[in-house]
């Protein structure tokens, strides 16, 4: 279900895989700040079972744990989650780096090109850009190419399986 765009300024609070969160969002009417689950737009990282995917949340929790993040808000998903391109903030709350764009750089995570159509033609080229880079440096997940399963295609086989939270 599409929301409409939604920037938030948030507290990472939790690092569920390499490319999940749990964040923590100030109230605009001054109730307790809302928790909400998100999904970084645009990539897919392997899931907690496959080779890389502790590695991919543990590089995704050093770059966003207990930090505050931009979420640029596209979507939710069918877990209610809200899907966003995520982004560290500078101290004046301007954003610094795309982590999504970070864990496809370093070689633990695909760009999600299913939903390549709802990024911005400039976060587009990055993205390709990026993966086209690790592969051929044989970053992360890419240094076995042959071997690697996007997790789109290992979840069809293997049943859900919750890694820590």
């Amino acid at each position: 279900m599409p929301v409409t765009p939604l920037l938030l300024l948030c507290t990472v609070i939790a690092v569920q895989d390499g490319d999940s969160l749990r964040v923590r969002c100030p109230d605009a009417d001054a109730r307790p700040p809302a928790v909400r689950s998100v999904r970084i737009h645009a990539i897919d990282a392997p899931e907690y079972r496959q080779p890389f995917g502790n590695r991919a949340r543990q590089a995704l929790r050093q770059a966003v744990y207990r930090r505050t993040v931009r979420l640029d808000c596209v979507d939710t998903d069918a877990y209610a989650r809200l899907v966003c391109k995520v982004s560290t903030v500078t101290s004046a709350g301007r954003p610094a780096e795309d982590v999504g764009l970070a864990q496809v750089r370093s070689g633990l995570a695909w760009w999600y090109q299913r939903y390549a159509d709802a990024q911005a033609p400039t976060d587009r080229a990055r993205y390709a850009r990026a993966q086209a880079d690790a592969q051929r440096a044989g970053s992360g997940l890419w240094r076995d190419a042959g071997r690697a399963v996007p997790p789109w295609q290992w979840r069809r086989s293997h049943p859900p399986v919750h890694g820590p939270r």
